[in-house]
């Protein structure tokens, strides 16, 4: 157990300000994530250093569209998540610590990294579980791999303090954070979170000038009306018209297993109603979609990059550029 960071005392309790949470803890408890536990000395991590999954993923699979196009990106976890998702797909990493303990391998920060440089892959990701939950052992890779020349890149749930997430901005090349809903009531009951700190976090890494995508998982009669998906896309544009929005299929799993799957067809209306608001990047995900696949030129609707699944095919990019009319696409290209 290690020292843990956004902490401090009230009285004979022990607050966690790492999360929205604010999960206030007697010696001994944890909080709501599992893997944070107070002690008569403070705050302590249990899973800062433990590596529960690591793959060399393609960076498509983040989803990544606009940041390093057809490269590999070497994806890391460690067990635990700050939210109880009724549709996770990565239980056994984010509900086991609640249940089981914190189960992986310890490891240091620079075997990771190492790793990474090793397979080949120009960036790591932080992601498959919570990543704010291990957020010294994020903190401690992503110094490493900075260090080495590589690019960092979180894969998160947006649910991190202001404080915590400051220090945590100028490690990261790139994001891609979940948008749920644009319901409070919705993030309370499905999610296990509120809506207000996500859409903080995504201003935040937008305005600090971290390359930023959202991704939408569409659930059937939960997030999946014209209205609510006018909201996040108006909500998007209104940030910055360049960001890219993934509109991804939802398929039964976990304790959310009443829903249908995603029609295609939904994730197509969901599109158009991106791209009416005034997306220029908009995205369908697992599903078989060409053209909700393809990246177009905002400027004369060339097809830029085009992929099958999470492989490139053609890319038609020169420095940034389309190589059709010149115009400039926005992304972190290589």
């Amino acid at each position: 157990m290690n020292s843990a960071a956004h902490w401090r005392r009230d009285g004979t309790a022990v607050v966690c300000e790492l999360c929205p949470h604010a999960c206030r803890l007697a010696d001994g408890q944890r909080g709501r994530c599992g893997v944070r536990q107070a002690t008569p000395d403070g705050l302590v991590s249990l899973n800062d250093g433990v590596l529960a999954a690591a793959a060399d993923d393609p960076v498509e699979k983040k989803p990544f569209y606009h940041f390093l196009p057809g490269s590999r990106i070497f994806s890391v976890a460690a067990p635990g998540c700050n939210f109880t998702c009724r549709q996770c797909q990565n239980y056994h990493l984010s509900d086991d610590p609640r249940r089981d303990g914190v189960i992986g391998r310890r490891v240091a920060a620079a075997q990771v990294v190492a790793a990474a440089e090793h397979a080949g892959c120009p960036a790591v990701a932080y992601t498959y579980s919570e990543p704010t939950v291990w957020f010294e052992f994020m903190l401690a890779m992503a110094r490493a791999a900075r260090a080495r020349g590589l690019r960092n890149a979180v894969v998160s749930n947006a649910y991190i303090s202001p404080a915590a997430q400051a220090e945590l901005l100028p490690l990261l090349d790139a994001a891609n954070y979940d948008l749920k809903s644009f319901g409070d009531d919705t993030y309370r009951t499905v999610y296990g979170g509120t809506l207000a700190p996500v859409l903080a976090t995504i201003t935040a890494a937008v305005r600090a000038g971290v390359w930023v995508e959202v991704t939408t998982l569409v659930i059937p009669g939960i997030n999946d009306s014209d209205g609510e998906l006018r909201d996040i896309a108006c909500w998007l544009a209104d940030l910055s018209p360049e960001v890219p929005w993934h509109l991804s299929a939802f398929f039964p799993t976990h304790r959310l297993t009443d829903r249908e799957a995603t029609p295609a067809a939904t994730l197509t209306r969901a599109r158009a109603i991106g791209r009416a608001a005034g997306l220029r990047f908009v995205y369908t995900g697992n599903i078989r979609d060409d053209e909700g696949g393809t990246t177009y030129c905002p400027g004369c609707g060339a097809a830029v990059i085009t992929r099958d699944g999470f492989r490139v095919t053609a890319c038609r990019l020169r420095e940034g550029r389309c190589a059709a009319c010149g115009g400039v696409l926005a992304g972190r290209w290589r």
